[in-house]
């Protein structure tokens, strides 16, 4: 085998005007330098002669081997330019550098591919080095392929509503039973207090329950429905502690117990409501000759005028002049009465009265017959006297 050497061409001797102008040529291994004149320049020893190597009589990336040529695994004798973050691939007659997934070759560098780019994330898609991750808005969780999102339910996942929970694509909305309210932090649900928002709910009061409300009715009453009161007949139920003696009379919300013999002197009774004053009884001379009782309620606070009890004669003298009057009982000026003919008349309330209270009124009827002479007069009278229990409520 023939060695060669090789030696350096001294281009300063070589070619013509090699510098131009002021400049000075010097020789340098494997070129020349341009300097100015005043330059001087320290020669570096001679490069040491390094033997030849033996003609390849293959192509590149080959190798003789007997008579015929083989593939040089650059790769496994590193005889490559690789960087280290690159694998070589040997190939035949060649080898390349190939670079990790998630980067490109950029000349001899790996350069890092924004993956984002090609918007492989259905929401967010947040790149790393060497890779890309997707994330998802808040609401939905990535799916199987990591890259699709779908809807979370976060109701089945301990969504913070009280009550109903409603899922919804990306969220979920919160929601009260009936008699609450949705708060303002959409989550919790706040008791609806209806009384509040109108005195017309119930008839007598209204009280709040969560979620609901209720009417109740004051002693005396009972609920009719869900809001109205009906007063309670105690004289019918038989809760009432009346004697035999006594007729048990049923009022607004209550009774009264009233004696069965409610004559008083010169009056005599005859029958259960009925007291006379006898004709031979001197005493009886200006006084009605009969009495009836009878016994009624009214509400507080009821609208004026009102008319609340009619007054009629249950018989009548031919050719008679009836008037009616109240004889007794209203000092006030609570009552009047207004006659509607010959044999009735109308009690109009006045004036509005509050209860409880109690009003005892003589409402007489007088009769003018000329062809009645009764003890030396053509005039007699009734009454009525009527008991007003006026009740504590308006209804």
């Amino acid at each position: 085998v023939r060695l060669c050497a090789c030696s350096n061409i001294n281009e300063c001797e070589t070619i013509p005007d090699a510098c131009k102008g002021e400049m000075k040529c010097f020789n340098h291994y494997g070129g020349y330098l341009c300097l100015p004149r005043s330059a001087s320049l320290i020669p570096a020893p001679e490069p040491p002669i390094t033997p030849a190597e033996p003609l390849n009589p293959c192509p590149l990336g080959y190798e003789p081997q007997g008579n015929s040529c083989v593939d040089i695994d650059e790769c496994e004798r590193h005889e490559h330019d690789c960087q280290p973050s690159q694998e070589c691939i040997n190939s035949v007659g060649a080898f390349t550098c190939q670079c990790p997934d998630g980067y490109r070759k950029v000349g001899t560098e790996c350069v890092d591919i924004d993956e984002c780019r090609y918007r492989y994330c259905q929401h967010r898609c947040v790149n790393v080095p060497g890779s890309f991750s997707c994330q998802c808005e808040p609401g939905f969780q990535l799916a199987g392929n990591n890259r699709s999102c779908i809807d979370v339910n976060e109701c089945e996942m301990g969504a913070p509503c009280s009550q109903r929970c409603y899922n919804t694509y990306g969220t979920f909305l919160c929601r009260c039973d009936q008699g609450y309210e949705l708060g303002p932090d959409g989550f919790e649900c706040k008791d609806i207090d209806e009384c509040s928002y109108s005195s017309y709910l119930c008839q007598y009061q209204c009280v709040n329950e969560p979620g609901k409300f209720s009417c109740v009715c004051p002693e005396g009453y009972r609920l009719l429905g869900t809001r109205m009161c009906q007063d309670i007949n105690e004289c019918e139920t038989g809760e009432h502690e009346c004697t035999e003696t006594q007729n048990c009379v049923n009022i607004h919300g209550r009774y009264q117990c009233v004696d069965k013999n409610s004559c008083q002197e010169p009056y005599i009774q005859v029958s259960d409501n009925r007291c006379v004053c006898p004709v031979n009884n001197p005493a009886c001379r200006e006084l009605p000759f009969s009495i009836v009782h009878r016994y009624m309620s009214i509400t507080s606070e009821r609208s004026v005028p009102s008319d609340i009890f009619q007054i009629q004669a249950t018989s009548v003298s031919a050719r008679a002049y009836n008037t009616f009057r109240i004889r007794s009982g209203d000092e006030n000026g609570d009552f009047y009465i207004r006659q509607i003919n010959n044999i009735s008349a109308m009690l109009v309330l006045a004036r509005a009265v509050s209860g409880p209270r109690e009003y005892t009124l003589d409402l007489e009827m007088v009769s003018i017959n000329p062809l009645v002479n009764y003890q030396n007069n053509y005039q007699t009278s009734s009454a009525l006297r009527l008991s007003i229990y006026v009740g504590p409520y308006t209804f």
